[in-house]
C-alpha cells in the first residue's frame, strides 16, 4: 500500500487511527485483520472472497454484518471510514438495502442508489457561515476563496467519501469534492456521524443536495492557493452554469 502523508490537513480528522492501521498493513498484516483490531465498529471485516458470487455488497453487508475488503488505498480508506462514522456508514448501507429490497439490483442503480453511492464515494462534510455557502452555491470561487477568505476561519470542513481520500493521497487541483451542508458548531467527530445519519434520508438524497468544491482552493490546505492567481483555472474552477430560460 502507498505511504499516506497523514501531514496534510485534509487527513487530520483521519490519522488516529489511520496512520496505526497503515503502520500494521505495512508491517504486512492483511488489511481485514487490521481493521478488525479497532473495537466498537458495526461490521467485521472480511477478506473480498467471502462474498457470495451473484450476491449484492450492499445487501450483504446489510444481512451478514460483514464488510468484504480488498487490498488497497481504496478499501483500507473505505473500512476507515466505518471507523470514523460509524452511525453514517450504517445509516447508508440501511438506505442502499432498503433500495435494493424494494427495487432490486437493476443495470441502473436509479437516483436514490446514485445519490448514496456518489456520497459514499465523494461526499465531504461542510459546517460555515451562510455568506460562504452562498457564494459556494452560486460557485463565486473569487468571493469565496478571496473576498471572504477570512471567513474561513470559522468555517470546518471534513473530508468523508473513501474514494475522494484515496484521490487525495496524490494531491491534484482538480480534485473535487461533493459538499453536503452540517450543522454549525459541531466540534467533534462523534458528533458530526450522530447528527449526519440522523440527517441522511432517501427522499433527501434523491434530490442530490451536494455543491461541487475543489478541496485544494481551501485556505491553509494547498501552499499554492496563497496565491490567487491559482483560482483562474476555470477548468478547475468552473462558473455556475446559467438556467435555460
Amino acid at each position: 500500500m502507498q505511504p499516506i502523508q497523514w501531514e496534510q490537513p485534509w487527513l487530520q480528522p483521519w490519522r488516529e487511527p489511520g496512520e496505526r492501521l497503515a503502520a500494521a498493513v505495512a508491517a504486512g498484516m492483511p488489511l481485514p485483520q487490521a481493521l478488525n483490531t479497532v473495537q466498537g465498529v458495526p461490521v467485521r471485516f472480511v477478506p473480498q472472497s467471502a462474498l457470495p458470487e451473484g450476491e449484492a455488497y450492499e445487501r450483504f453487508i446489510f444481512s451478514a454484518g460483514q464488510c468484504p475488503t480488498r487490498e488497497g488505498l481504496h478499501d483500507f480508506f473505505n473500512g476507515l471510514c466505518w471507523i470514523r462514522f460509524p452511525e453514517t456508514k450504517k445509516k447508508l448501507n440501511q438506505l442502499q438495502a432498503a433500495e435494493i429490497a424494494r427495487a432490486g439490483v437493476q443495470n441502473v442503480r436509479g437516483p436514490v442508489r446514485d445519490a448514496l453511492t456518489l456520497f459514499d464515494e465523494n461526499a465531504a462534510f461542510l459546517s460555515a457561515p451562510q455568506p460562504l455557502w452562498d457564494a459556494l452555491l452560486d460557485r463565486n470561487w473569487n468571493r469565496l476563496f478571496i473576498e471572504l477568505r477570512p471567513l474561513w476561519q470559522q468555517a470546518r470542513l471534513v473530508l468523508f467519501g473513501h474514494a475522494l481520500l484515496e484521490k487525495l493521497v496524490y494531491p491534484r487541483k482538480p480534485i473535487t469534492a461533493h459538499v453536503y451542508r452540517a450543522q454549525p458548531a459541531i466540534n467533534s467527530i462523534a458528533k458530526l456521524d450522530a447528527w449526519v445519519a440522523a440527517d441522511l434520508s432517501a427522499g433527501k438524497l434523491a434530490g442530490k443536495p451536494f455543491a461541487p468544491l475543489p478541496v485544494l482552493g481551501v485556505p491553509g490546505w494547498w501552499p499554492e492557493n496563497e496565491n490567487f492567481s491559482f483560482y483562474d483555472d476555470s477548468l478547475v474552477f468552473r462558473p455556475r452554469r446559467q438556467e435555460n430560460p
